[in-house]
């Protein structure tokens, strides 16, 4: 008891004459501030907020919420940014009045709790860094935000004034007959106030995702575009980019011991090149494998690691990778500096090579393909994946989507905005853009089999390498995008996904099936595109 209460008396004073909770409107003197990865996870295991897992990290269970929930996602409806947001299912409005009476609701709440607060720094280019506090009911969720922003030193700590702030409060339920939400969960962002209140779920992805989701209305204004990419950067300092939703690869394809990681997940691309707009990495490791993803495995057996609904074994506290039991949806928070190689600056040079990652379920588009401006604009906008299992609440089975930007659920501007910004950055740094499949091979989900992850590894080297600059290219028949006709250590039968089929015909019939979805999904942004970025998509013969 004497321990545990050194702990709490020391943790809660803090020097920083800006500390003052009273300006949000919380006067409880219980807030521990800026803990220390060690500190946090002992003040975690006292809570009972999860457990030390036997390598040493600390896993906690979210469940009902075992991924993000984007139809509880809404923003204020408020006079000065109303004419910016792209309204709509991704964008749904949350009036003004109930904000306020919400927010009223998560004070009372916090209000004389042990408190968590954080600050971190958003953004690695300090000419564009945000600075962001967290206020939280939980230790464990601090020390996830500890691990995926970027950590200010000490000195700056004591001067910390925040540019917005992040009300986290888990355990509350919201009521939405009274509070206006949809459910018992909320994330509501007021850009106007710099204020954000989530709670009615334990998921950490919401703390990350709705500042991305903040950086992608502040960014582009400017003139940065923000992009739902990981990054790495080569010996020449030029970097290479890789879109995708969760779940496609963008971690595991950007951790490369070749090339050092500037980020796994969320970046910016401005006039002085790419940033890294976290500090951090936020892996699934569902049935991961050593041999194949090392960096992310070590990870997975290191204290100071978050891990999120892995199943533990209850004497020996040993994980489970390959068990799915929870959710599919496992996942390892940790800095990004637990990486063999990284880019400490957290900052790249302007990319030499652009790649849209999809998992496409339906095993009919090719594994890497060569696009042209048009192409690469059209397949932008189009962000054909699958949404995976477990990324999402209620999502058993993957799916075929089709997601703006390959991040529609974290746009605010209208997706045209990004695209256009894209094209012209593109076209000013001369950048070569590939269409990458790490979905199905040989059939659609159920019927084939996933890509190997050693051949797609290979496509990818070949394109950092400049291996297929000069190689011979065939158009698809369907999506008409340029595939290499050899690329090396890759059976030139897998490049042309046609010839993986046992069935010709119901490879026919599919690849029809999803060019309509293409076309179909594209009407939104028809009056948006030229007619030569209209005719890019899939050709569809009567």
């Amino acid at each position: 008891m004497i321990a545990e209460n050194r702990v709490l008396t020391e943790t809660f004073a803090h020097p920083n004459p800006h500390s003052d909770l009273s300006k949000i409107g919380l006067t409880t003197a219980k807030a521990h501030w800026n803990l220390s990865p060690a500190a946090c996870i002992e003040q975690a295991v006292r809570r009972a907020e999860g457990e030390i897992t036997a390598a040493g990290p600390f896993n906690a269970v979210t469940s009902p919420h075992t991924g993000r929930s984007p139809k509880d996602r809404f923003i204020v409806h408020e006079g000065s940014t109303e004419s910016d947001v792209w309204w709509g299912p991704v964008n749904a409005a949350f009036e003004p009045q109930k904000f306020e009476i919400l927010r009223g609701k998560v004070v009372e709440y916090l209000q004389g709790q042990e408190l968590f607060v954080r600050d971190v720094y958003a953004c690695a280019d300090p000419q564009y860094r945000l600075r962001v506090r967290f206020v939280s009911t939980t230790a464990w969720h601090s020390l996830f935000v500890h691990n995926m922003f970027i950590r200010p030193p000490a000195e700056e700590l004591k001067d910390f004034v925040p540019d917005f702030t992040v009300l986290h409060a888990p355990e509350m339920q919201a009521n939405p007959e009274v509070d206006g939400t949809r459910s018992g969960a909320f994330v509501i962002l007021n850009f106007a106030e710099r204020l954000a209140l989530i709670g009615g779920t334990r998921y950490a992805g919401e703390l990350k995702k709705s500042i991305f989701t903040l950086l992608n209305y502040l960014l582009p204004e400017q003139d940065v575009l923000s992009m739902h990419c990981s990054a790495n950067v080569g010996d020449d300092g030029r970097s290479a980019l890789f879109f995708g939703l969760s779940g496609t690869g963008k971690t595991t394809l950007s951790t490369d011991p070749s090339r050092a990681l500037v980020g796994d997940d969320e970046h910016g691309w401005s006039e002085r090149g790419v940033f890294n707009l976290e500090g951090g990495c936020y892996a699934k490791v569902i049935r991961l494998s050593e041999e194949v993803e090392p960096d992310i495995y070590a990870a997975t057996c290191r204290f100071g690691t978050v891990l999120e609904n892995v199943v533990v074994d209850s004497e020996t506290r040993a994980l489970d990778l390959d068990n799915d039991s929870i959710t599919e949806n496992t996942r390892a928070a940790y800095p990004i500096y637990f990486n063999q190689n990284i880019e400490a600056s957290g900052m790249g040079g302007h990319p030499r090579n652009v790649v849209f990652l999809t998992a496409d379920a339906w095993g009919v588009l090719p594994p890497i393909a060569r696009l042209t401006r048009d192409q690469a604009r059209y397949y932008f906008l189009s962000g054909y994946t699958a949404k995976l299992a477990g990324t999402e609440s209620g999502v058993v089975d993957p799916q075929a989507t089709f997601s703006a930007c390959f991040g529609s659920p974290f746009l605010i501007w209208h997706p045209s905005v990004y695209a256009d910004m894209l094209a012209r950055k593109i076209a000013k740094h001369r950048a070569t853009v590939w269409l990458v499949n790490t979905g199905w091979t040989g059939g659609p989900f159920g019927v084939g089999q996933r890509m190997k992850i050693g051949y797609t590894r290979a496509m990818v080297n070949a394109v950092a390498n400049g291996d297929l600059t000069d190689v011979p290219t065939e158009p698809d028949e369907v999506f008409g995008v340029a595939i290499p006709k050899s690329v090396p250590g890759v059976p030139d039968e897998v490049l042309r996904p046609r010839s993986t089929w046992a069935d010709k015909d119901a490879y026919d019939l599919r690849a029809y099936d999803l060019a309509v979805r293409f076309h179909e999904n594209f009407e939104q942004f028809a009056a948006h595109v030229s007619p030569e970025v209209r005719a890019a998509g899939p050709i569809i013969l009567n």
